[in-house]
């Protein structure tokens, strides 16, 4: 059994000619609200993501040490272990995922911090969907860019 089956295929069942933006990127959702969490892992599928989701801080942190995603959506106010402890066990693994923090704090302070601690986006709830998954699309897009660039500077 392949490491990637734990995350959810679903989408990939879809029409090859519409397979979406996040085509087989490895997406983790954390959020402890049950609505908010659905409505994103719903969102990423239908770009053709494959998902997982995690409604603690702990558990993320578990799942991006034994098969880090591409991508982590972050909550910041979870149980167990807040999203700034998660981003900081997640950001230094050695193949470390793009984070999107999302939160309700509106305070400049905790996005201070969170830049800080290297996280690649910070958006404030409510997040329209749209914006969130520009935001995935974009930040993987640039990482792709950079991981070309070296490459081609290896030739």
């Amino acid at each position: 059994m392949d490491d990637h089956d734990q995350f959810d295929t679903q989408a990939n069942g879809q029409d090859s000619c519409h397979q979406g933006r996040l085509a087989d990127v490895r997406v983790l959702i954390v959020d402890d609200e049950r609505d908010i969490l659905e409505a994103f892992d719903a969102a990423f599928q239908s770009e053709g993501a494959m998902t997982l989701t995690a409604t603690d801080g702990d558990e993320a942190v578990r799942i991006c040490n034994d098969d880090p995603p591409d991508i982590v959506i972050l909550d910041m106010m979870l149980p167990k272990r807040s999203g700034f402890l998660v981003l900081e066990k997640i950001k230094g693994l050695e193949f470390s995922p793009i984070v999107i923090m999302v939160t309700a704090n509106e305070g400049q302070r905790h996005q201070a911090y969170g830049e800080s601690l290297g996280v690649d986006a910070y958006l404030q709830k409510p997040v329209p969907l749209s914006l969130l998954l520009d935001k995935a699309v974009e930040l993987l897009d640039a990482r792709d860019d950079a991981l070309d660039a070296l490459e081609s500077q290896e030739d």
